[in-house]
């Protein structure tokens, strides 16, 4: 009879953010599928936990998949954790979660601490309904693409982003989701937690002033009603001035000047609609 898979959530960066069952799971299970052996058995040895480890990174992920099933064949219980968070969240693991589904081989999640909703929480922003991202394609054409899909999005918005394209990213989203409020989580549940909350002309001033280290969490206002019917509204007039005669960007320098809206934003969005 096949094991079962556990998928394991661990901490995003207190070691006290783990459930009592996750480690009742760790201790008893007969392995550990980690995607860093380095960073999990800082977790590991803090709760004097000792279990045989496979690793699993990204690269590895597919090749380390078989030899996982095989063990899970051969009646092996096994704990799946990545490195923080919950693994197949932004993280490995979706990939053995599914081969294990093919194979018929029991799942049982031990849910816990994901730094999306833990960011979402505190973040002042609607939580009702909410699109999460994780982390946006590092292609700039293909990146600049989804945040435009983004603004016209009117539930929040969650995104990931590492300390290298932070500013980058603010940049860009500031130019596309023209005054907007966000929230930006930095080093959660760690020791230099930070939260910036504001438009983000302000928050850029802001973390411009500040250590730039670790990964963000943006969570940023949705569209609302009267903003997509101010765009809706504006890109009739903007269409209406280039029957005229006017060239697409100085129509949109105008139009959005006229509806307090972003000049970008609406010629992106003018673009799409041809």
């Amino acid at each position: 009879m096949s094991g079962t898979l556990y998928i394991v959530s661990t901490p995003i960066g207190n070691l006290e953010d783990i459930t009592l069952r996750a480690l009742r799971i760790l201790k008893a299970v007969d392995i550990i599928a980690v995607e860093d052996t380095r960073h999990s058995l800082k977790l590991l040895n803090h709760y004097g936990i000792k279990k045989p480890l496979i690793s699993y990174w990204k690269e590895k992920e597919k090749s380390r998949a078989a030899e996982i099933i095989n063990k899970l064949k051969e009646g092996n219980s096994i704990a799946l954790i990545s490195d923080a968070g919950t693994p197949g969240i932004s993280d490995p693991g979706s990939f053995l979660i599914n081969k294990a589904i093919e194979e018929n081989i029991q799942i049982v999640s031990v849910p816990g601490v994901t730094a999306a909703i833990a960011a979402l929480s505190i973040s002042g922003l609607p939580t009702d309904e909410f699109t999460f991202i994780g982390f946006l394609p590092s292609k700039k054409s293909q990146k600049m693409k989804k945040l435009n899909e983004l603004s016209r999005e009117q539930r929040t918005v969650v995104i990931y982003e590492a300390p290298h394209r932070i500013i980058e990213t603010l940049k860009e989203i500031s130019e596309i989701f023209h005054g907007r409020k966000a929230a930006i989580v930095k080093e959660i549940t760690k020791l230099h937690e930070e939260v910036i909350r504001g438009n983000f002309p302000d928050i850029l001033d802001n973390i411009m002033g500040t250590k730039i280290a670790g990964e963000y969490v943006l969570v940023i206002e949705g569209l609302s009603p009267v903003q997509n019917k101010n765009i809706d509204e504006a890109l009739i007039e903007l269409h209406s001035l280039m029957k005229k005669g006017f060239g697409r960007k100085e129509a949109a320098k105008k139009i959005a000047e006229m509806f307090g809206i972003s000049k970008k934003e609406l010629y992106d969005i003018s673009i799409k609609s041809i």
